[in-house]
């Protein structure tokens, strides 16, 4: 069975950077559409960044276009999401997912990812 373990979350000032890491056990990683997603206090868990299988096409959220990179390494069965210009808003707990489907879309819903990590969690001070 796949699993995911994060992290690289932390607290840090608006403007700043961190840099998560989603670490994935399985043989067939390289088989996985992967996404971010977070989840602010209070709010619904919500699509971030995804990637799919060879990491050619990459999907972001409009809020964090321009400031947030996804890539994954399927040789070190890892995907990482740098997080640039933080803003107080971007505060929440990130959570990694892996869609086993094997359909090679990147989803943004929730419900569509079958194995989530125990989420990291990321503070932005103003």
């Amino acid at each position: 069975q796949v699993q995911l373990v994060e992290s690289g979350g932390g607290l840090v000032q608006a403007g700043g950077s961190l840099r998560l890491s989603c670490a994935a056990s399985g043989r067939t990683f390289g088989t996985y559409v992967m996404g971010w997603f977070r989840q602010a206090p209070g709010k619904e868990r919500e699509f971030v960044a995804g990637i799919t299988w060879g990491g050619g096409n990459t999907y972001y959220a409009n809020s964090v276009k321009g400031r947030f990179t996804i890539s994954r390494d399927n040789a070190k069965n890892t995907v990482t999401l740098q997080m640039n210009s933080l803003k107080p808003e971007d505060t929440g707990v990130y959570y990694c997912a892996a869609d086993l489907s094997q359909m090679g879309v990147v989803s943004g819903f929730p419900s569509s990812y079958d194995i989530w990590g125990q989420g990291t969690q990321v503070t932005v001070s103003s």
